[in-house]
């Protein structure tokens, strides 16, 4: 079968490639560019849990040490320290903040020694043609060629010219707010917090009477960005300058302290969603599908969950023939995904951003709104949290043996520690990624003994025969806990890690129709051969 072809080589279309070739699926990366990035400072992407595990498990990225794990969160309004939050590894994990070239970097290291995956620098596309066996594009420039691929994903920006070529409208915002950026390396008295500074006393111009976020990342290096007055006025290497050195005397108490200038530029927020992802075998991903960036909203974070969603799909489609409801669960999931969040930053931006019109909606209006710019700098609530599928068209129907878990069905899984079917000790997030479903039986105690002398006791070998009999590759794990699971709990998780269903024990047949159903089929609890001989070896 012919390759996957990308169009786009920046971090969303690398992460793609590289999660089809560990699903033994092949790609060439059509790379408008010369094959290399720029390093960038003040380009920088915070990325949440679920992400950063996916760049690490990909690439081997030790991205703890690459990047900066913030210790806390400041908000201040004037001179009051108005919210404050200190993070925990294991309760409430901090965002990773990282240079974006360094990902990019980690991602064509990785790809540079995989065989399944080609890269073509220097390659515009300027045709695509589809038919129904397969989709071709054409692409100009010294290596301009005809390629011929199984799917087609664009994954070439805000400007995508796959998107274009398909005609798909692409409506929405322009120039939501602006942002002058810098990339410093300077001593600052914050101790590893990321900060936003609302009203600084040293300003009282531009929106809300200004306001400046400060991120850490490391080696000293910080990001600082400045909301701009809305309009179009240049930012003056002047006018920068003395922001900079404004703001670092406020933050110390007196003189300009030295620091390294890095890195300048302007952030333009434009907030942008596809009216389709799908067009037949065309797909879209990243910056071509949506954009969004306020409140610390960061869409690469949201691309890299594009790639990972259309992952598994693609490769369960590439090696097992066309599965249409499965590829057009991509759209419904992803964009709706996007879609809340972008609603929700639209509904709210002009309550923070019109000075006081917040008082009639929030009690206590610098709070909430400290509170509500923490959400969505930090991924939380409705501005920050990785949306979930519940209302997924893979949603099966209610089952009568489902159990509620702390994961709602549809959001992302706990990393909890699991053990394989080796008998090591593995994150859970270790198994995502592979293409197929996860099956993890809660069992308190399981933990201190060798997997032999569990693995044929208990409700094991009825668990292992129904695992067997499921309509796709999974593989069974156990852990010792798992947060609001009870003894026995089984959990079905889908490759990129999305909670399908939970069941209180072991039932064969409700685990075949929910796996069937999160594949894309119509299973019925009690039907199907799979859940039939699963009943069946499960009760010799």
């Amino acid at each position: 079968m012919d390759p996957v072809i990308i169009v786009g080589a920046g971090p969303v279309g690398l992460t793609l490639a590289l999660a089809l070739a560990r699903q033994e699926v092949p790609s060439v990366v059509l790379d408008e560019g010369p094959g290399k990035d720029e390093p960038r400072p003040a380009r920088t992407v915070v990325l949440r849990e679920d992400t950063a595990a996916l760049m690490q498990r990909l690439t081997g990225l030790p991205v703890d040490e690459a990047g900066a794990r913030w210790t806390g969160w400041r908000s201040l309004r004037r001179k009051q320290v108005m919210r404050e939050i200190t993070f925990d590894d294991d309760t409430d994990p901090a965002p990773l903040h990282i240079a974006q070239h360094v990902l990019t970097g980690a991602l064509r290291e990785s790809l540079a020694g995989e065989g399944l995956v080609e890269i073509a620098t220097d390659s515009r596309v300027d045709t695509i043609e589809q038919e129904p066996s397969g989709v071709t594009a054409h692409t100009r420039g010294p290596k301009g060629t005809w390629w011929r691929g199984s799917y087609l994903v664009g994954c070439d920006g805000v400007r995508s010219t796959v998107r274009k070529l398909q005609d798909i409208r692409f409506p929405g915002r322009t120039a939501v707010e602006r942002h002058a950026v810098a990339a410093l390396r300077a001593e600052l008295p914050f101790d590893g917090h990321a900060l936003l500074h609302r009203m600084p006393p040293w300003r009282t111009s531009g929106p809300s009477g200004g306001e400046v976020t400060g991120r850490p990342l490391p080696d000293g290096v910080w990001r600082l960005d400045w909301l701009l007055p809305p309009g179009k006025d240049l930012v003056t290497p002047e006018l920068l300058l003395a922001r900079i050195r404004e703001t670092l005397a406020g933050w110390t108490d007196g003189s300009t302290p030295p620091y390294d200038l890095l890195d300048t530029g302007v952030h333009t927020v434009h907030h942008r969603l596809a009216r389709r992802w799908r067009a037949g075998r065309v797909f879209l991903a990243g910056d071509a599908a949506h954009l969004l960036g306020a409140l610390g909203t960061q869409g690469l974070d949201e691309g890299l969950r594009d790639a990972d969603n259309l992952a598994w799909k693609l490769a369960l489609a590439w090696h097992h023939g066309p599965h249409e409801a499965l590829l057009d669960s991509y759209q419904a999931e992803r964009r709706g995904a996007v879609a809340a969040r972008l609603r929700a930053a639209d509904q709210v931006l002009p309550l923070l951003r019109g000075g006081g019109g917040l008082r009639a909606y929030v009690p206590g209006s610098a709070r909430g709104a400290d509170a509500l710019l923490t959400d969505g700098h930090l991924g939380r609530g409705a501005l920050g949290a990785p949306g979930t599928y519940a209302d997924s068209p893979l949603a099966h129907r209610h089952l009568e043996g489902e159990v509620p878990v702390d994961t709602a069905p549809g959001a992302a899984v706990a990393d909890v520690r699991v053990t394989a079917e080796d008998g090591t000790f593995v994150q859970l997030r270790d198994r995502l990624g592979r293409g197929a479903l996860l099956v993890v039986l809660v069992a308190p105690g399981t933990g201190v003994w060798d997997r032999k002398h569990w693995v044929t006791a208990g409700v094991m070998p009825r668990l292992a025969a129904a695992v067997a009999a499921l309509p796709h590759q999974a593989e069974l794990l156990v852990a010792e806990s798992y947060p609001g699971a009870a003894a026995h709990t089984v959990l079905l998780v889908r490759p990129d890690g999305h909670l399908v269903t939970a069941f209180g024990g072991v039932r064969p047949a409700d685990l075949y129709a929910a796996a069937e159903a999160a594949l894309g089929g119509t299973a019925k609890a009690g039907t199907g051969a799979g859940a039939e001989a699963g009943a069946g070896a499960g009760a010799r």
